[in-house]
C-alpha cells in the first residue's frame, strides 16, 4: 500500500478505536494492526484487519432488523430502538447500505480502500 493510503488507514483506524460505538473486537484488531505497521507482520494483520471491519460493519437491513426486534428493543430500550429503526429506514432510503454510527461510518470510510490497503 502506498504511503498516503497507509497514513490515512493509520488516522482512520485511530479515529475507530476512539469511536464510542467500536467493539470492543474492532478495537482489539485495530490495535493489533497498528501495532503491525512497519514490521513483517503488516501484511498478514493487515489482511486480519480487513476481514474485522468487513465482519463488524452493520449491513443497514440488519441495523433494522435488530433495532426492530424484542431484542433490539430490551437492548437499546423501545424508544430508543424505533428511533433507531425510523433512522436507518430514512437513510436507507437516501441509499444508505450501513449503519451510519461513529463507527461504522469509519469502517466504512476504510473499505473504501480496500483494494489500495492490501496492494
Amino acid at each position: 500500500m502506498s504511503q498516503d493510503v497507509l497514513n490515512y488507514v493509520v488516522e482512520k483506524t485511530r479515529e475507530l478505536i476512539a469511536a464510542p460505538t467500536c467493539s470492543s473486537e474492532t478495537k482489539a484488531a485495530a490495535q493489533k494492526w497498528l501495532d503491525a505497521v512497519g514490521t513483517d507482520a503488516q501484511k498478514e494483520e493487515t489482511e486480519k484487519y480487513i476481514e474485522e471491519l468487513e465482519a463488524d460493519i452493520m449491513p443497514i437491513d440488519m441495523l433494522i432488523g435488530f433495532a426492530g426486534s424484542e431484542k433490539g428493543s430490551d437492548y437499546f430500550g423501545a424508544e430508543t430502538a424505533a428511533a433507531i429503526v425510523a433512522h436507518a429506514k430514512e437513510i436507507k432510503a437516501a441509499g444508505a447500505k450501513y449503519c451510519d454510527c461513529p463507527a461504522c461510518s469509519i469502517v466504512e470510510e476504510i473499505l473504501k480502500k480496500k483494494a489500495e490497503i492490501l496492494k
